[in-house]
């Protein structure tokens, strides 16, 4: 995944509470089986209704959104954080989110970012006609009249995300490390070495009893 150190511009103001998976993204979206197009099905019943803010044009491809408390409840589906990342969603910002919900938004590169309801109320009122910074170098929330939030994330999650590591790259940063471990295996542990496949073990094994 892409490194994140900032996350800057547009916000949908929305502050919507308990905004469960199936709000993010439909179940009959979860038949497909890859992650491009989902934005399309991303709060699609709320873009059924007339004058929504996913639709303003004023709001268009933000890459911040603002809602409410305990964003993300409801299923486990890895899908709502694929849905939010399609449509163009690096970050969002919330007075808490579901435990699951926030691990899969992490996993995708997506900042989940938790301020008290006051902040996330002002945030709001100047996300309707201005930019606003995430950074997470200095783990503050910023916008063009001063307003400073500090928040606090993961330190694991935070290096991650500033290096762009998913689990994936992870393991590839630790190639050295399970190399040498391989090595030092193979030398004290010989028999652990399967030249011939499964074949070796049971030649190994024959005669015992």
């Amino acid at each position: 995944m892409n490194p994140v150190r900032s996350v800057a511009g547009g916000a949908y103001p929305w502050g919507a509470k308990n905004v469960d998976t199936d709000v993010i993204i439909p179940a009959h979206w979860l038949k497909t089986i890859t992650r491009a197009g989902l934005g399309r099905g991303a709060f699609e019943t709320v873009r059924a209704q007339p004058g929504n803010i996913f639709d303003d044009p004023a709001y268009a491809g933000s890459p911040i959104l603002i809602a409410g408390d305990n964003f993300g409840c409801g299923s486990s589906r890895e899908h709502a954080a694929w849905a939010l990342a399609d449509m163009g969603v690096r970050a969002v910002i919330a007075p808490s989110f579901s435990d699951i919900f926030s691990g899969n938004a992490f996993k995708n590169g997506i900042v989940a970012v938790v301020l008290p309801q006051p902040a996330v109320d002002r945030l709001i009122a100047v996300a309707r006609e201005q930019p606003i910074t995430i950074d997470l170098e200095t783990m503050t929330v910023t916008t063009p009249f001063q307003d400073r939030f500090v928040f606090e994330l993961d330190a694991f999650r935070r290096q991650c995300l500033m290096e762009g590591l998913d689990e994936v790259g992870l393991t590839l940063a630790r190639d050295t490390a399970i190399s040498k471990f391989e090595h030092e295996v193979a030398d004290h542990r010989p028999w652990l070495q399967r030249e011939s496949g499964y074949a070796g073990i049971a030649v190994e094994g024959a005669g015992r009893t």
